[in-house]
């Protein structure tokens, strides 16, 4: 049928064993949002990098706030994070500060530069790449300390 809209009846007559009309779907567009491009996946480890610093600085916020309580209570607690799975804790967390600081300065181009909306992909992968150099040169060094005491 010439001129089919979203969701058009393909044909008036059956089609096959059925009695009813088909109707025809109509075709996303390629490259959506949904579609699992790398701007859905920036988008959606922007929002829980985000979320997962909020919640360490606010738990970093009330432990230090403890030295005002007690001292000892304050030692206790930081004694408790020099172990290797807060070492590990924290190679996640410089891993997320470094991305979500990353694809930020990656949508402030897009947001303010005529040339980063024209070239959002190409951006996305130079912060990607930017950020497995900051952690090729931060983890291994860290592990090092981390295992070594």
């Amino acid at each position: 049928m010439p001129g089919k809209s979203a969701g058009t009846v393909a044909s008036a007559a059956p089609q096959g064993k059925y009695p009813f009309p088909r109707i025809v779907k109509p075709k996303a567009p390629a490259g959506t949002v949904y579609r699992g491009n790398v701007g859905m996946w920036s988008w959606v480890l922007h929002r829980i990098t985000g979320v997962a610093i909020f919640f360490f600085l606010l738990v970093h916020i009330l432990d230090t706030a403890l030295v005002r309580v007690s001292p000892e209570a304050y030692n206790a607690v930081i004694g408790t994070y020099k172990n290797p799975i807060m070492g590990l804790g924290e190679v996640a967390l410089v891993a997320a500060i470094g991305l979500h600081a990353l694809n930020g300065l990656r949508i402030i181009l897009v947001d303010f530069w005529a040339w980063g909306t024209k070239h959002q992909k190409l951006l996305q992968w130079i912060a990607l790449a930017l950020w497995i150099i900051l952690l090729i040169g931060f983890v291994p060094r860290h592990l090092i300390n981390v295992f070594s005491e």
